[in-house]
């Protein structure tokens, strides 16, 4: 797997090899997210549910100023750690945090942080999206022209307060991006 463009154009990534642990999202459908976002500049990141930490370390690629990493595997942990080192990402631009969902909206939460962009793509099985959205817009943390985009492999039809939405079909992935 490797960075689609940006500073780190071209660098690999590694990624947890278990499929259980995690999914790693395709170049191909990175690199559709982040046409659709487009400039990106300057914005502070949240990659909910990590992994390798691609959406994340694609975002400080093109310039975003900063990036929450939070996974509950610590494989994948690990895995965003030794990227971040190996991309040469300065650690002031980083938070990397073993944590759950609910307990890292908490963590933001307390330290008072503010996220232009989050990157939601949990286990398929388990993705609890409308839950997680709710979560997010009662908890502070978004500024006030966010976007949030989610990853799922079966159609959602769930309500969310936004004034625009796209969504793109990748094969068996549907990729969601709610504008604020």
């Amino acid at each position: 797997m490797r960075i689609i463009a940006g500073i780190y154009r071209h660098r690999l990534i590694e990624y947890p090899l278990d499929q259980n642990i995690t999914r790693p999202t395709k170049d191909r459908i990175r690199e559709s997210i982040f046409n659709a976002l487009g400039d990106i500049k300057g914005k502070v990141c949240l990659d909910l549910y990590a992994g390798s930490g691609s959406m994340g370390l694609e975002s400080l690629s093109r310039e975003a100023i900063f990036c929450y990493f939070s996974d509950n595997s610590y494989e994948a942990i690990k895995c965003i750690k030794n990227n971040i080192k190996t991309l040469q990402i300065p650690l002031n631009y980083v938070e990397t945090c073993y944590l759950d969902d609910e307990s890292m909206i908490d963590f933001l939460i307390k330290r008072k942080a503010k996220v232009d962009i989050v990157f939601i793509d949990p286990p398929y099985q388990k993705g609890r999206y409308q839950e997680i959205v709710e979560r997010l817009l009662r908890s502070d943390i978004l500024n006030p022209h966010h976007i949030i985009v989610i990853e799922a492999d079966h159609k959602l039809d769930i309500a969310f307060p936004y004034k625009k939405m796209k969504e793109y079909k990748h094969g068996e992935i549907l990729v969601y991006i709610y504008w604020y």
